[in-house]
This record gives structure tokens, sequence and C-alpha cells, in this order.
């Protein structure tokens, strides 16, 4: 399954929100049109190249499938003299001059299947597509004149799904540059809305940047489950399949059950994981860490921190110290800082971003649980106020659940847009 697919899938919360949401305010309001000109198959189109060739004069074919109706076709869609309909004997007719064998006439005839109408054989079977289009065909479309009243609800829409006031009133005005007047049915501002938010997303989509000097420190900061540990296993495995020599340190050292998910994480990435006795303290492990990986010749040291409210002074405080003291080592240290962001808070990580930046200088964002929220529009909130690297999202559990950001495919993700 592709990553795409997997995200549309798993982000179905925020999506079907949002398409719900855009189904209530077209309708309201809004008027059946017929289909426009370029949706494919509205235009005439020239006939395709028959299958078979019927010469004149011949009599009536015999190669028909088994379960084709036994009733006489109709009039077919050419003129053919009389006596071939009868399905008898023929005498030449004086007038037109027979064709040539060389050059029958060609009917667009599918004998495989009855006739229902003589002016309007039935169309060879059409694929996935085609079914789509022969239903857009048939079935009128609800479309909503995009004025002032509309934007508004519009806004109110993406401030629920977690976009932020501001941020929601950019992308609508954005939107609605140009447009105000047209008609817009929920397809076509599905395609305005994820435009939009790739826009604003697409400066901010950036891998997390490797450097030449080693250990190179990458520090990982968070809130209280918001997925550090998993994240720093899945980026491990992702690093080492790239050729690198992954070293992780388990410095949340209060809690012994941090240390065993993220050994087993270790395991699985098939890297070393270090770890200090319970209670110790956490800078000292990162101090201790730095030595042995540069000893091991590690190219990178992932740090796991405690997990820790915005809101406590002293957990930040302790997340300060750590940054102090690997800097005496290397004052350049940590290289990243990558603070992991749980969806499933909303708004609430904007404020996370604005504390841990001020505190331990992040570098570069990592967003998770995507796939248990209606709040996936925080990401273009933050991507929009902060403008930070977003380096990678995640929505799931598993290793392979972790892929690095592409803004167009989060944004046709988010608006629930087939990719």
């Amino acid at each position: 399954m592709s990553f795409f697919k997997k995200l549309k899938d798993r982000m179905f919360k925020s999506s079907s929100k949002i398409d719900a949401g855009l189904d209530a305010i077209v309708s309201d309001g809004g008027e059946e049109t017929a289909i426009e000109p370029t949706v494919p198959g509205a235009d005439p189109e020239p006939l395709p190249e028959p299958d078979i060739e019927v010469r004149e004069n011949a009599a009536p074919s015999t190669d028909a499938a088994p379960d084709a109706d036994p009733e006489p076709p109709a009039e077919p869609a050419v003129e053919v003299p009389d006596q071939v309909r009868d399905g008898g004997e023929v005498e030449p007719a004086p007038t037109p001059e027979p064709v040539p064998p060389s050059e029958p006439v060609k009917l667009n005839v599918d004998i495989t299947a009855p006739l229902t109408d003589a002016s309007a054989p039935e169309a060879p079977k059409k694929g996935l597509f085609g079914r789509m289009f022969s239903r857009a065909e048939t079935a009128p479309v609800i479309r909503r004149t995009l004025d002032d009243d509309m934007l508004e609800q519009l806004e109110e829409l993406l401030i629920t799904a977690d976009m932020g006031v501001d941020t929601a009133l950019r992308v609508t005005a954005n939107m609605a540059e140009g447009r105000l007047g047209r008609k817009l049915s929920v397809t076509e501002i599905k395609q305005l809305m994820a435009q939009e938010v790739a826009r604003i997303m697409d400066g901010v989509a950036r891998p997390m940047p490797l450097y030449a000097r080693t250990p190179q420190v990458v520090l990982v900061v968070g809130v209280n489950g918001s997925g550090k540990t998993t994240t720093i296993g899945k980026l491990a495995s992702q690093f080492k399949a790239a050729g690198k020599k992954v070293v992780v340190a388990a410095g949340d050292t209060f809690r012994a059950a941090a240390v065993e998910q993220l050994q087993v994480w270790g395991e699985r990435a098939g890297v070393p994981v270090l770890t200090a006795p319970e209670g110790s303290d956490p800078a000292s492990l990162a101090f201790d860490a730095m030595t042995q990986a540069q000893a091991d010749g590690a190219d990178l040291l992932m740090i796991d921190t405690a997990g820790r409210l915005q809101n406590r002074a002293d957990l930040m405080e302790e997340l300060a110290k750590i940054v102090r003291v690997i800097r005496k080592k290397d004052p350049d240290a940590p290289h990243n800082t990558l603070l992991v962001l749980d969806a499933t808070t909303g708004q609430n990580a904007v404020q996370q971003v604005k504390v841990f930046q001020e505190l331990a200088d992040v570098s570069g964002l990592v967003m998770t649980k995507l796939d248990g929220t209606a709040k996936g529009g925080v990401l273009v909130a933050l991507a929009d106020k902060f403008g930070l690297p977003i380096h990678a999202i995640g929505v799931g559990e598993q290793i392979d659940d972790l892929a690095p950001f592409d803004p167009e495919e989060f944004a046709a993700a988010l608006v629930g847009l087939d990719g």
C-alpha cells in the first residue's frame, strides 16, 4: 500500500469532517446544474474503429454470443438493402454499385449484444473512470455561488478542523481571489482548498538534514505521550536502512517502562540502545552517550528525553540542562532538535511549539497520530505560524508508518481528494 493511500485512509476523521461540512455548505443555497462540456463524454466523439466488417449482400452473421437475444436486431445505424435485413437469398441491387471485396462496408455494430436502439448502438463496456464519468453525466451536480456568506461558512469549517482562525482566513481569502460570483461544486472547492493548503505547506516540507560531523546529535523532545519513543525507533530504522550507523540513548531515566519500550524499538531497528540506572541524571546519560558514540564511530546519536508538559517549569529547566551539558562536549550540539507533536491535541500544539522553541531551539517537527483525530488541520496552522521544517508524519504504530512529509499528498488527504 502506498503511503498516500494509507494516509488518505487513516486521515478519514479529518477528511470526512471537511467533506460532510462542504456538502452541507454547498447544498445550503446551491442548485442543480447541468454538466459542463469539459466533463469527458459531454462532447460528441468520433465513432471508434469497428471491431467487425459486414459486407454488402452477405447473409447475416451467425457468430453471435450464445446468450445474445434471439430477437433480430433493429435497424442498424447505416443503410443496408432490404434484402439483407430479411436474411434470405438476395439478388444484386442495381444501385448502388456493389462494393468490391477489398472495400467492405464497415458497421459500428457489436454482434455480442443486441441493439436496443437502431440509431444508438450499445457502447463498449467502460472501465472504472468511464463508469465514474457516466454517472457524472447522468447525475446533476449541485453548485453554489461563491459569495461572502459562503466564504464565512468555509472559514468556520476550517476552524473546526483546527486550522486556526488566521490560517482559515488566509486559505479562504486565497480561494476567493478572482472567483467571487462563480458557481462551485464540492469537488471544485476541495481542489481549490487542497491547492491553497499545499501552497502554505510547500516551504516547510524538508527532510531532516544530515551533516558531515559525527556523531550528529539528534535531541528528541515533546510532551507526555506524543510518540517520541516510537518516532525514534522508526527514524533509527530508516537511517540504518540508508547506510548510517545509529546509536540511541534512553534519556527518560525516570520511567523503566520508557527504557524497555525504547529497547524493543532498538531491537526492531537493529541499533544499540544506551541506558542508565533508573533515576539517573538524564544530562549525565546524554554526555556519556556522546562519548560512547564517538568511540564507536557512529554517524547519528539519537537522544530520547522524558515527556514533559510545556507548563512545568522544573521539567523544562531539566531539558535546558541536557542541552547545556552536551554542548560541553560539542558546542554545536544538538545538531537537530526534533519536536514530536500529537495531532490529537489540536490547537494546543501551537503553544507547545512556542514553548519548546524558546527553551530547546527546535529545528524541526514530526507530527504523529494523524490517523486518530479530526484535528489534522493543526499542521497547516503550525506551518503558517512558525514556518519550521516538517520532517515526517506518522499514521500508525508500525515501523513503516512514518514517512517524509509531502504537502500535496497531505493536502489531498486532509480534504478527501483522491490521489
